[in-house]
């Protein structure tokens, strides 16, 4: 049934699963600093990779030993490595908005993982980049507004968008249905929005919805080919995987929620059950990160496609697994729904030839809301004002980084409410409303193990004087 269903949509209008082709010019804007001297017709496409709940310790790249991510391993062989990045919240809906409006948890709509729509004031990178002659898709999990929302995808600067809405039914990766939009299918007739599975009916697991990710970035990737010649059009797409999260409702049933088709190449490893999954997990999102980086050099635009590749916050301890098996936080303090860093604090790779030095370590501060107005500049398109974050692309091009971050703020509304800054060497975290301010030194005590506030009142003074005006 799928592969049918791959060659119907290719056939009905050249849109397989997330392609439309492009055949309006691209506007020219001028770009907002020296440091890009692409020209508008050359415009680099980019490619954000969002792993859900992958933690800062997760790749062999940050030190992981037992787990096998050669592919990521090699992305950031070829590009840039960040060791202080962080997600937007440690939840998946909060850190998302962050990642697509550029705004920090104390000024974005989206605070917790309730279910909220994004409004239509609230600008995204999406609008920015489509706006600036982008062809945009989204294939994956969404979480920032469900079906008649002001929320959804298409309301939001996506061309295109196959996935799941909410983030709860995104924990089951057999799904007997999943959402989609482009134009020429939403004028369907008695089309509504939804695609079913029959594989996955009646509770066969034939298709595993992250294979099916990968199988329609792929097909963007070449329906969306920017060609250089006639009407050059770059692509953003926006692919959020939902590896390795749990399926909590299935780990509650049976005590392991990490569903993937084959615990291969684990499966001879005396580990717990739940434990090879999660590494099967992990191995088999590197895979895909592997055909991807294969068909851009296939289709011949590898030399001009930025990927990024983050998660959306850390570790979880859910679906059996004990973070500490693996230890996913690496040398981390905390687990997701954690302000301590390894709830937070996650891998960011970045590649972009010919750009990027291979190889590059940064210690760069910097969070999922500079990713809007780093895109923009790279786009060559202008940033709405107002926000949070910074433009990186000095740091990703080697060049000194003269704008930076005075403070990071998170807040978090599911447990209570939590606090969190960073700045410079010093985080603060408010583990509940009322309570005193903890304080950590970050560069002699990465694993916050050590509470320095009593010795250190007028940093204290200072955060607290910031977080009168943070929210």
């Amino acid at each position: 049934m799928t592969s049918q269903l791959f060659r119907d949509w290719h056939q009905a209008g050249r849109t397989l699963l997330l392609g439309l082709a492009a055949t309006t010019a691209l506007c020219s804007l001028r770009a907002q600093t020296g440091y890009l001297a692409t020209s508008a017709a050359r415009k680099p496409s980019i490619i954000f990779i969002l792993a859900d709940d992958l933690g800062y310790g997760d790749l062999g790249c940050y030190g992981q030993t037992k787990i096998k991510t050669p592919n990521l391993d090699r992305l950031a062989a070829e590009g840039m490595c960040f060791t202080n990045f962080y997600a937007g919240s440690t939840v998946c809906a909060p850190s998302r908005c962050s990642l697509m409006t550029g705004l920090h948890t104390g000024h974005a709509f989206i605070r917790g993982n309730a279910a909220l729509a994004l409004r239509p004031e609230d600008l995204t990178v999406a609008e920015v980049l489509k706006k600036a002659g982008y062809h945009t898709g989204l294939i994956g999990k969404w979480g920032l507004g469900n079906q008649d929302t002001t929320g959804v995808p298409q309301k939001k600067g996506f061309d295109e968008f196959l996935g799941y809405l909410d983030q709860t039914h995104a924990h089951d990766y057999y799904t007997d249905h999943l959402w989609r939009y482009d134009p020429p299918t939403d004028a369907k007739s008695g089309y509504d929005g939804q695609v079913a599975f029959t594989e996955n009916q009646g509770g066969k697991k034939g298709l595993y919805t992250d294979d099916l990710f990968t199988s329609a970035a792929l097909n963007f990737l070449r329906i969306n080919k920017p060609e250089p010649l006639n009407h050059y059009r770059p692509f953003f797409l926006y692919l959020a995987y939902t590896i390795p999260h749990a399926n909590n409702e299935q780990g509650q049933r049976s005590g392991n929620g990490m569903e993937v088709p084959s615990d291969a190449p684990y499966s001879d490893q005396p580990w717990p059950p739940p434990e090879k999954n999660k590494a099967a997990m992990i191995s088999r999102l590197d895979g895909y990160v592997g055909q991807l980086l294969d068909k851009l050099k296939e289709l011949r635009i590898d030399d001009n496609t930025i990927i990024f590749f983050t998660s959306d916050n850390g570790p979880h301890k859910e679906g059996g697994v004990d973070p500490k098996f693996f230890q996913s936080s690496g040398p981390l303090r905390g687990l997701k729904r954690d302000l301590y860093e390894g709830g937070i604090r996650v891998p960011l790779i970045v590649r972009w030839p010919m750009k990027i030095k291979p190889g590059t370590v940064s210690g760069q501060v910097c969070a999922f809301w500079d990713f809007l107005p780093t895109a923009a500049e790279v786009a060559q398109a202008k940033a709405p004002g107002k926000l949070d974050g910074l433009s990186m692309v000095p740091t990703l091009l080697g060049k000194p980084q003269t704008n930076q971050h005075d403070f990071l703020y998170w807040e978090f509304h599911e447990r209570g409410f939590q606090q969190a800054v960073r700045m410079g060497d010093w985080k603060a975290v408010r583990p509940q409303a009322g309570a005193p301010i903890e304080l950590y030194n970050l560069k002699t005590d990465l694993g916050e193990k050590q509470n320095v506030a009593g010795q250190n009142p007028e940093i204290v003074a200072k955060i607290e004087d910031y977080l009168k005006t943070a929210r």
